[in-house]
This record gives structure tokens, C-alpha cells and sequence, in this order.
């Protein structure tokens, strides 16, 4: 199965140069259909002028982001050089802690597929 996401143009390019291996989403209605061996279509937003597919392999559920940037090695994700709380402010502004603490959180694991 095919998932359509939009990303941004940073973590875009990080996914392709192969530094990003994690990427962070809400556990909402959408990302609970996704399955190890999917397919994940990014588009880069906004300029929406290029896409990439990477295969899922692994999926894990965190309640909340905190918990998931305690867990993954800041490396998977292209952030070395932030803390915990840089990374957090971050991700609430894309997700409000309303939306964290309603669908919890998924770190998928990725694998971009040179096509």
C-alpha cells in the first residue's frame, strides 16, 4: 500500500542524502493504517515540485513525543546537535499537545528507495 505525506524541504533532502531514518508523526486516523512494508510517498512542501518513496520498516508508538525523543537515538532522526526540549518545542509547532495526548505519537522507521 501507498501512503501520501506531505514533508518539508529540510527533512525532505535529509531522507534522501540518507541522514534521516525516523520520521515523527501524530498516531492519528491516517498514520494508524500504515504497515511495515509499506510504501510512504513524500511530497515536498510547499513547493510540491518533487516527491520520494521510502519503504517502512519498523513502527513504534510513543504517548507522547517526549517519550519518543528519549528513546531514538537523535542521529535517526538528523538532530544531533538539539536537546530534548529544543526537539519537543519543535514538534508542538506542527502538533498541539491536545493532538499529542488525544493519538499519541509514531516514530516510523524508513528506508529510502533510490527510484
Amino acid at each position: 500500500m501507498i501512503h501520501q505525506m506531505g514533508l518539508y524541504g529540510e527533512y525532505f533532502n535529509s531522507i534522501k542524502e540518507g541522514k534521516k531514518k525516523v520520521e515523527v508523526r501524530l498516531n492519528d486516523e491516517k498514520r494508524r493504517k500504515i504497515k511495515v512494508g509499506d510504501t510512504i510517498e513524500f511530497i515536498k512542501v510547499p513547493e510540491q515540485d518533487e516527491t520520494m518513496q521510502v519503504e517502512v520498516i519498523d513502527l513504534n508508538i510513543y504517548a507522547t513525543f517526549q517519550a519518543m525523543y528519549e528513546d531514538i537515538p537523535f542521529q535517526e532522526l538528523d538532530c544531533e546537535d538539539w536537546t530534548i526540549q529544543e526537539m519537543v518545542d519543535g514538534t508542538y509547532e506542527i502538533y498541539s499537545p491536545e493532538q499529542e495526548k488525544e493519538c499519541g505519537t509514531l516514530a516510523i522507521t524508513i528506508k529510502y528507495l533510490n527510484r
